[in-house]
């Protein structure tokens, strides 16, 4: 009876080592069974510009503080856009804030006449509600600090923001590259928040004609991982394929990467496709995106060892498509 409790004793020790230690299988794309986040609508008053932020928070299951990510939507979108990312992050336990920014979001679009809003679009792309998008980042992130110890608030506690994440897409990453260390063209960065600790940065923009990109983004001190596709162009902007590509040469080397999903279209990171969008969706591009996103959080918000070797190894291989591209440094 002795000896059997004695192997039964060991293989449990065994079996703990596998799963908890250096054995323990990395799976970035796991989450619970028939995993659905609980999500509070909320809203930030910044009284100061006299300007509501509207927020989409997905809660993890734990009720403990868990790392934060904030999502930062594209040109006409919404707090409600891209729930695969929010629903898998979540999974992965974090919470998950996605803002939606007034004047560049959906009701541009949905007030005009349709043959009009094209030219809504384009005209809400400036440089008033870039730094409005800007302000609102700080704007949310100081009252998700009030609202981590207001007793009043359904976030209370729930919250380790030591840990922040910034990540946005298309007009999003533009919000994210200026708040997490990009420079401004006249140099500077006046619009880093230092409590932002990893971006990810989906469909990542270098300004044509707008300077050095080593001089734009050779500051960035966080680790940040940019996203695009062989064919990520926009209807509104001028940002192309090139523009795109020429962000990551300029940064230096350290805890950055770059992935490149062959034939991915600017939509590829959204919910569902654009209309009159004629190329078919690849089903792989959100797998890929949610497993390198997932990694990168986990390593760097999280500080998963195995997070980061698997980042860093060959575990991206297990998930990209042969013609994928997937770069770091």
């Amino acid at each position: 009876m002795k000896s059997a409790l004695s192997s039964l004793s060991a293989l449990l020790v065994l079996s703990f080592t596998t799963v908890f230690g250096q054995d323990r299988v990395y799976a970035p794309l796991e989450v619970q069974p028939d995993w659905k986040a609980s999500t509070v609508n909320l809203t930030v008053k910044d009284g100061t510009r006299e300007r509501d932020i509207p927020l989409r928070v997905y809660l993890p299951s734990s009720p403990t503080a868990a790392p934060v990510i904030l999502f930062s939507h594209g040109l006409g979108g919404s707090r409600e856009g891209n729930p695969y990312l929010g629903q898998h992050w979540s999974g992965r336990g974090y919470v998950v804030v996605f803002m939606q920014h007034i004047g560049s979001d959906e009701s541009v679009w949905k007030d005009a006449p349709i043959l009009q809003r094209m030219t809504a679009m384009k005209q809400a792309a400036n440089l008033q509600n870039t730094v409005n998008r800007f302000k609102d980042v700080f704007a949310v992130i100081d009252q998700l600090e009030r609202w981590n110890v207001d007793k009043e608030s359904e976030l209370l506690g729930r919250m380790d923001l030591s840990r922040l994440g910034m990540s946005g897409h298309s007009f999003g990453a533009v919000t994210t590259q200026g708040v997490s260390g990009q420079r401004a063209r006249t140099g500077g960065a006046p619009f880093t928040d230092e409590r932002i600790k990893a971006a990810v940065i989906m469909s990542p923009n270098s300004p044509k004609n707008g300077g050095d990109p080593a001089k734009l983004f050779g500051g960035v001190s966080i680790p940040w991982m940019l996203m695009t596709g062989t064919r990520d162009v926009a209807a509104v902007g001028d940002a192309d394929v090139e523009s795109r590509l020429a962000v990551f040469p300029g940064l230096k080397a350290g805890n950055k990467y770059q992935l490149v999903l062959d034939g991915g279209e600017h939509e590829a990171f959204s919910d569902h496709a654009l209309p009159g969008t004629k190329n078919k969706r690849n089903p792989n591009h959100h797998r890929v995106i949610l497993a390198l996103s997932t990694a990168f959080w986990d390593a760097y918000l999280s500080e998963d060892e195995q997070a980061k070797r698997w980042l860093d190894g060959s575990g991206p291989s297990q998930v990209l498509d042969k013609a994928d591209r997937w770069e770091k440094k």
